[in-house]
C-alpha cells in the first residue's frame, strides 16, 4: 500500500499505528494527521532515532498495510 492510500485511509489505520509505535499518544497520531513526515517526525522524537530509520520503519509500515 502506498501512502496516499495510508492517509486517505488514516481514520481507520489509527489502530495499526498505535499498535506499531505503541509509546505514540493518540493525540500525536492524531495530529499527524496521515502526513508521513509529521509521523516519522514523531516517531524520531518519541523513541530518539534517527530520521533515516524512522522514515524505514514508516515506510515498511505502509508496505504491509
Amino acid at each position: 500500500m502506498n501512502w496516499d492510500t495510508v492517509k486517505g485511509n488514516w481514520k481507520q489505520m489509527t489502530g495499526k499505528v498505535k499498535e506499531q509505535w505503541g509509546e505514540l499518544t493518540d493525540d500525536e497520531i492524531q495530529e499527524a494527521e496521515g502526513d508521513r513526515e509529521q509521523l516519522v517526525g514523531k516517531i524520531q522524537a518519541k523513541y530518539g532515532i534517527a530520521k533515516e530509520e524512522a522514515e524505514k520503519q514508516v515506510d515498511e509500515f505502509a508496505a504491509k498495510h
